[in-house]
């Protein structure tokens, strides 16, 4: 063989198996941006304690902390009293990456966060800021089989003192 046709037939190869390359991996390729904790300090508006509602869905109530200048930790309540933990979620910055093993960001900017699913998940989601006291939750599925894409929102109220 010539090394015109070798070369042809290796970008081929590239070409074929870059087009054969899974939309969760591509996800998951362009979620791999490195942050840092000056990043994460974008989002020390979103510390406190909410109190969550959606269309359809009874209210809920979570507290978000960071423990450090890497760690978000997220608490949620099983009512209003807020006097019990029911769960404890916790978003940590590894070596760039920062998620909590099934969601990684995939861009933090002063009003927001973007995650994309890396395992047991398949849906993307948005933390942004509406204001001091105000922020929604944005999660989005993508189309599945014979299912379409959908979209759910939770509007996040601030509780004063808590």
């Amino acid at each position: 063989m010539t090394h015109r046709v070798v070369t042809s037939a290796v970008l081929l190869v590239l070409l074929f198996a870059a087009c054969q390359r899974s939309p969760d991996a591509q996800t998951n390729q362009s979620a791999t941006k490195s942050f840092s904790a000056a990043d994460l300090s974008k989002l020390r508006w979103i510390e406190g304690t909410w109190r969550g509602s959606g269309v359809g869905q009874a209210p809920f109530f979570e507290r978000y902390r960071f423990e450090n200048d890497s760690t978000l930790v997220v608490d949620t309540f099983p009512d209003e009293k807020l006097d019990k933990v029911a769960e404890t979620s916790r978003f940590e910055l590894k070596d760039g990456r920062f998620g909590n093993g099934s969601y990684v960001a995939s861009s933090i900017d002063d009003n927001g966060i973007n995650f994309e699913p890396l395992a047991n998940a398949n849906n993307s989601f948005r933390w942004e800021r509406i204001s001091e006291n105000t922020w929604k939750a944005t999660l989005k599925w993508p189309a599945k089989g014979d299912k379409p894409a959908r979209e759910r929102v939770y509007n996040m109220e601030r509780i004063p003192g808590k």
